[in-house]
C-alpha cells in the first residue's frame, strides 16, 4: 500500500500550522517507538468526526500510528514549549511526554490538534522517561469523554494503545499512549513562556497565532491584544462555572494546564464531588488545598491575571496604560463567572426567570448540603425526580421551610411544572463519573484485562441526563468509607 493511498483510505488530513512559529516554541522530533502495540479503545464515533476511516485505524498500520512507530503523511511532530506557574511557582516546563503529530482539518474545516501522550522523551522531560502507564490513560479517557458528555468544554481521547512495555513508578505498570484531540494546545504557559524567554516579536507572532485560530473577529478590532485577553476571560468564566455546577474538581489548575481556547486540559488528579464541601481536594499534592473546589473561580482569576501580565507588551505602548487596561479586563472575571454559575444553579432547581432573592435561596440550600453532608450530584437528580425524601436533607429542621420557599419561586414564574422539570432534566446529570466507579472500571482493566466494566460505564456516562433506570446502578453514591478518596498526578 503507497503512503497516498493510505492516508485516503485511514482519512488522515493533517497541517501544520504551530510548526510555521517561530522553532523558539517548539522541537522537532519523532515519538520513540514501542515494542507490540495493542488498540485497547478506540473513540469511534469521535473518529468520524474527524474524516477518519474508523475500519483502517483499527489496523495494524492504525495502530502504529497511534503507537508512534509510524507517522500518517503531512504530520510533522513536535514538542510544544511553555512555562508555567505550579502551585504558584514559576518555572520552565513543555511537552515532557505529549508529541503533537499535526492538526486535523476535519470535514467540516475545523483544525483540531492531534496529540500523543507517552510517546517518549523530549527535551522537555526533565529526567522523565516520557512514557505513561495504562490506568492514568484510560482515567483520561473515562473523564474527557464523560465531561464532553455533560456539555463542558474538553479535549477529547480518541484511542489508547497499550505498549507492550512497562513503566516504572514505584511498581512496574502497563505503558499506554493516549491520543488525545483538542481545538488547540495553547496554554496560558505558552504565553508566558513567550513572555519571559522569548522576545516581543516572538510574543506578538504567538498572539497572532492564538487569535487567527481562535478568535478570528478579533483581527477587526483596534486593539486585537486587548480583544484576545477578553475573549479568554469569556472563555475560562464560562467553563469553570460549569466545572462548579457538576462538582468537578481539575486538582491541578496550574498556569500551564489553563487551555485559551476555553477546554478542561489535562486530566491529572481531578475527581467529582460526592458529598458537597467547598473544601474538598482530591489530589495527593494539595496538601494545602489551593485548588480545592470552592477555591477553583478564584484560581481562575490568578491564572488569568498571569495571561494579562505576559500580554501586556501588547496591550499598549505605554506600560501604566497596558496595565490599566488589563486590571480593567481582569476585574470583570468574577462577575461574568458568578452570572454564568448563577444561571446554571436557577437551572438546576428549575427557575427559568430572575428573581433578586434567588441567591439566597441557593446559597441556604448549599448551606444545608454541608451541614448535612449530602451528596451534591444525588440532591439534584433527587429535586429533578421529585423525591426530596431521597436527600440527606429531609426531615431536617431547616429543609421544610426552604422547600416551601423554593415551590413558591416556582409558582411565581408563571411557566408551567413540566417546563421547570425539563430545564432541571437537561441541568442535573443523573450520572458522573463518580469516583469508585472509575476506580473499579480502571483495576478490572489494567490489573486483569477486562475491559468491559469499562465499556459499561462509558456507555452509561455518554448519556448523563437521560435518567434512565438502566442508570440507577451508577447513581448511587460511594460506600462509606474512613478513608478519603486520593487521586495522584498520572505519571
Amino acid at each position: 500500500m503507497t503512503k497516498e493511498s493510505a492516508r485516503k483510505d485511514t482519512g488522515w488530513n493533517l497541517d501544520n500550522s504551530y510548526a510555521r512559529l517561530p522553532d523558539f516554541f517548539y522541537a522537532s522530533l519523532t515519538p520513540t517507538p514501542v515494542r507490540s502495540p495493542k488498540l485497547i479503545i478506540l473513540n469511534e464515533s469521535l473518529a468520524t468526526e474527524l474524516g477518519l476511516n474508523v475500519q483502517e485505524l483499527r489496523s495494524e498500520d492504525g495502530v502504529e500510528v497511534f503507537a508512534g512507530n509510524r507517522i500518517p503523511e503531512g504530520a510533522s511532530p513536535l514538542a510544544q514549549a511553555y512555562a508555567g506557574h505550579q502551585f504558584g511557582h514559576f518555572t520552565m516546563l513543555g511537552d515532557g511526554r505529549a508529541l503533537l503529530i499535526g492538526e486535523q482539518i476535519t470535514p467540516q474545516g475545523e483544525r483540531v490538534d492531534i496529540q500523543l501522550k507517552g510517546s517518549g522523551r523530549t527535551p522537555f522531560s526533565r529526567g522523565g522517561d516520557g512514557r505513561a502507564a495504562l490506568g492514568p490513560m484510560l482515567r483520561e479517557y473515562i473523564i474527557s469523554e464523560a465531561m464532553h458528555a455533560l456539555g463542558i468544554a474538553t479535549t477529547r481521547s480518541l484511542a489508547v494503545v497499550a505498549t507492550g512495555e512497562p513503566v516504572i513508578r514505584e511498581t512496574d505498570l502497563p505503558g499506554a499512549i493516549l491520543t488525545r484531540v483538542a481545538s488547540s494546545h495553547l496554554r496560558v504557559g505558552t504565553f508566558q513562556y513567550a513572555a519571559n524567554w522569548g522576545t516581543v516579536e516572538q510574543l506578538k507572532a504567538l498572539a497572532d497565532y492564538a487569535i487567527h485560530r481562535h478568535f478570528p473577529a478579533a483581527e477587526a478590532e483596534e486593539n486585537r491584544y486587548l480583544s484576545l485577553l477578553r475573549q479568554v476571560i469569556m472563555r475560562q468564566a464560562a467553563l469553570i462555572s460549569k466545572w462548579q455546577l457538576v462538582g468537578f474538581i481539575h486538582g491541578v489548575m496550574n498556569t500551564d494546564n489553563m487551555a485559551i481556547s476555553g477546554e478542561t486540559i489535562d486530566y491529572g488528579p481531578c475527581a467529582f464531588m460526592d458529598t458537597y464541601d467547598p473544601a474538598t481536594v482530591f489530589s495527593s499534592i494539595d496538601v494545602q488545598g489551593r485548588y480545592a473546589y470552592g477555591n477553583q473561580p478564584y484560581i481562575g482569576g490568578w491564572n488569568l491575571a498571569r495571561f494579562a501580565e505576559a500580554l501586556l507588551p501588547l496591550l499598549h505602548e505605554d506600560q501604566d496604560q497596558a496595565v490599566q487596561l488589563a486590571q480593567d479586563e481582569i476585574s470583570k472575571y468574577l462577575k461574568l463567572y458568578h452570572k454564568n454559575w448563577l444561571a446554571g444553579m436557577r437551572a438546576k432547581l428549575g427557575i427559568s426567570n430572575e428573581e433578586k432573592e434567588d441567591e439566597e435561596l441557593i446559597a441556604d440550600l448549599l448551606t444545608m448540603m454541608q451541614k448535612y453532608q449530602a451528596d451534591y450530584t444525588s440532591t439534584f437528580r433527587a429535586f429533578t425526580l421529585g423525591k426530596p425524601e431521597d436527600t440527606a436533607l429531609f426531615g431536617t429542621p431547616e429543609f421544610a421551610p426552604w422547600h416551601e420557599r423554593w415551590q413558591a419561586r416556582l409558582d411565581r414564574q408563571q411557566v408551567a411544572m413540566d417546563v421547570s422539570q425539563q430545564l432541571m432534566r437537561s441541568s442535573n446529570p443523573a450520572v458522573i463519573p463518580r469516583n469508585h466507579l472509575v476506580e473499579e472500571a480502571l483495576e478490572a482493566a489494567a490489573s486483569r484485562g477486562d475491559y468491559s466494566v469499562m465499556e459499561r460505564l462509558l456507555d452509561v456516562l455518554s448519556k448523563p441526563f437521560a435518567h434512565s433506570p438502566e442508570q440507577e446502578e451508577y447513581c448511587a453514591p460511594p460506600p462509606q468509607s474512613d478513608r478519603p478518596y486520593v487521586t495522584y498526578c498520572g505519571t
